[in-house]
């Protein structure tokens, strides 16, 4: 009798190669296949020793060697590509089996996808899943979506391969219905933007303000990485920054074009809130950023336009100034995560998914992209009040925020002053002071949107809808 597996992968590139080996290490046999066959016999050429693997060479010799029910983990392009894969293996699935797509699907395909194998009786998982190559391999977050059913058939498996958070727990956790993993998935890397975009406002501002070289911020990020910052992208950002060219012995930093790409979930990320009507502007200056870098003639032709003379900073102010950008890098942060969860919850109340968000941080404290201290406090916060109305009104991160909005503000004005571009940590400090501001000019707004459109406005000493006939008379009735 052939032998057979618990599961298949088909598309053996770096996230799918890694994630078979993940899964063969812990004890599952893995049948693998790639469009490419060659792809095939290179991966158990190389890695075969680590693990039971099963070669196919087509869909249905990968079908034919998986168990019943049968679990089939697509690893491959998202968009058409994976169109293309599932609709090739349906065609050899059996009502009660599992197909779980494991790339960075948009949410709105997963829905579709779900659903159409719904029709066949097939269950269908979008997982979103973080960490990158090392996490797939030694143990990734992972965001899976799908109905309950199909959880229980896959859940045992991907717990199993997860990464383990601090208190021993696995790094997943079944996140909602249809699109609910993927849309989290999504959120998680707009935050990612974000979180990396203030790490280099925090770094450009250290050098360009504070007058440091690259080795020095090294070593600052190092120390905050151990503190209230303690983090993987921060962490990181120490690495990245210690390091040196070795063909011109230049730090490494300065020889790197500055022109940063971007695969497209931060823009859906933007995209997706301004259709839920969530403010994320954190997130979106983050986009925004990447793709201004990207804009090598505009900002060429700029270059002759004025800026003020920089500042030189005493020296007995620049550890005050390198203190107060990292206030100003964590009160950005937090509202970046807030701005995050906000936007998972009215998705959740919006698609009917109801997501645990308390369960969302806890998840995401091993394995993904963005772990970082306070992800234990977030989910303790949510846990606490799951009707919390946002991040920022929980008593300790509000009084956190409070504490560092003095340095907050006068970084963010250093930044105006010195003409050093600081759009996120702005961003935040706006988003923050419109949450809290009592009255908004968004009054005015109503009344010009009324005056050239007859849009109407609502008013603060009666209810209804009215509209003013903006002649002499200046006369106003009530619409509804």
């Amino acid at each position: 009798m052939s032998p057979t597996a618990q599961i298949g992968v088909t598309g053996l590139a770096v996230m799918g190669r890694n994630l078979a080996r993940n899964l063969a290490r812990n004890d599952y046999t893995v049948a693998v296949h790639n469009r490419s066959t060659d792809v095939t016999s290179a991966f158990v050429d190389e890695f075969g020793a680590e693990g039971a693997f099963i070669p196919a060479t087509s869909a249905k010799g990968l079908v034919d060697s998986l168990d019943r029910p049968r679990r089939l983990l697509v690893m491959v392009k998202a968009g058409e590509p994976t169109d293309a894969v599932i609709t090739e293996f349906a065609r050899f699935l059996e009502p009660g089996d599992v197909v779980i797509d494991g790339g960075n699907a948009h949410f709105a395909d997963t829905r579709r996808r779900e659903a159409r194998l719904h029709e066949q009786g097939i269950h269908f998982i979008g997982a979103g899943i973080s960490g990158g190559e090392e996490g797939a391999l030694h143990g990734p977050s992972i965001m899976p979506g799908g109905s309950e059913e199909a959880y229980r058939a896959v859940g045992a498996l991907l717990e199993k391969i997860a990464a383990r958070t601090p208190d021993g727990s696995p790094a997943v956790a079944h996140i909602g219905p249809d699109g609910a993993g993927h849309f989290v998935k999504m959120v998680h890397n707009g935050i990612e933007y974000a979180d990396m975009q203030l790490i280099a406002e925090a770094y450009d501002l250290l050098r360009h303000v504070a007058g440091h070289q690259p080795d020095a911020i090294a070593e600052i990020f190092g120390r905050w990485s151990a503190g209230r910052l303690d983090a993987y992208l921060t962490e990181m950002t120490g690495e990245v920054l210690a390091h040196t060219d070795a063909a011109t012995g230049r730090p490494f930093v300065d020889i790197v074009a500055d022109e940063a790409g971007q695969k497209g979930t931060g823009r859906w990320t933007v995209q997706t809130a301004l259709d839920l009507g969530v403010p994320v502007s954190g997130i979106a200056e983050a986009v925004f950023s990447r793709a201004l870098s990207g804009l090598a003639d505009q900002r060429r032709a700029a270059r002759i336009l004025p800026g003020p003379v920089r500042t030189q900073l005493h020296t007995s102010d620049v550890e005050r100034f390198t203190q107060q950008v990292e206030q100003a890098l964590y009160a950005s942060k937090v509202v970046a995560y807030a701005q995050g969860w906000h936007m998972i919850r009215t998705a959740s109340d919006e698609f009917g998914w109801h997501i645990d968000l308390g369960t969302v941080a806890g998840i995401w404290r091993a394995g993904s992209i963005v772990p970082a201290s306070f992800l234990d406090r977030i989910a303790g916060a949510y846990t606490k009040n799951p009707h919390l109305p946002g991040l920022l009104a929980d008593e300790e991160f509000a009084r956190e925020i409070a504490a560092a909005q003095y340095g907050w503000r006068t970084v963010v004005a250093a930044a105006a002053r010195d003409g050093v571009p600081a759009p996120g940590f702005a961003a935040a400090l706006a988003y923050y002071d419109s949450l809290r501001a009592e009255r908004l000019p968004t009054a005015l707004v109503q009344g010009q949107r009324d005056y050239f459109g007859a849009h109407t406005y609502r008013r603060v000493d009666r209810d209804g809808a009215f509209h003013t006939t903006w002649s002499a008379d200046r006369s106003e009735h009530r619409t509804g």
